[in-house]
């Protein structure tokens, strides 16, 4: 399969503070990331914003789990594809920020998805565009080491229920989700990415 993680799709990703800085100038436009300009997706957009400041400020980060990624001493990227007006991309990407800022060799990139189709095809999660989706990438090779998303396992659960036997409405079943995530304060994200970092570093001595 060919490689769609390249150095020049790196270098043009977003920073985290340059991709809440373009959230931000498009909220002041009335107009959102994407493909999709419905008034719906703008103002999650809006919501959104505010979700991720209340996380930033709120997330305590497992001590278990910061030993273990200031480990790291070799170059590691992650790399999240994502959405300003989707949910999931607000409750998990400011966490993987937090995460990345534990260890400088630790680089956080962030691309679009709708700008990056060929990257969102090779990732696809049951066949589905689901976002965020973070690639945790080797830093010298970009090989993809672990693969995280679009929601810690918990949520996706519940979204597999909701498909399976939609007794209510998809907004009801979004709106359970985020009401999950409140009450789980980022601990299930940690400890997926505490048993990839683990296991990444048992095999290759690289910890991410």
């Amino acid at each position: 399969m060919k490689n769609v993680i390249t150095k020049e799709l790196l270098e043009n990703a977003y920073s985290y503070d340059s991709y809440k800085a373009l959230v931000q100038k498009l909220i002041s436009e009335n107009k959102t990331t994407g493909n999709n300009q419905s008034e719906g997706n703008i103002y999650f957009t809006k919501l959104n914003a505010e979700r991720t400041k209340r996380i930033e400020n709120t997330t305590v980060i497992d001590e278990q789990f910061r030993s273990e990624v200031e480990k790291i001493d070799h170059p590691v990227i992650f790399l999240v594809i994502a959405e300003a007006w989707c949910g999931d991309v607000a409750q998990n990407l400011p966490v993987i920020s937090l995460i990345a800022g534990l260890n400088p060799n630790i680089q956080l990139k962030i691309i679009l998805r709708d700008d990056n189709e060929e990257v969102m095809n090779a990732f696809l999660t049951n066949g589905a565009r689901s976002i965020p989706v973070c690639l945790l990438l080797d830093g010298e090779s970009y090989e993809v080491l672990g693969k995280w998303g679009p929601r810690p396992e918990t949520a996706m659960a519940m979204m597999r229920e909701y498909k399976k036997n939609p007794i209510i409405s998809h907004d009801e079943a979004v709106k359970n989700i985020q009401l999950w995530y409140a009450k789980d304060h980022t601990q299930n994200i940690q400890k997926e990415f505490l048993e990839m970092i683990s296991k990444i570093n048992k095999h290759q001595n690289v910890v991410v």
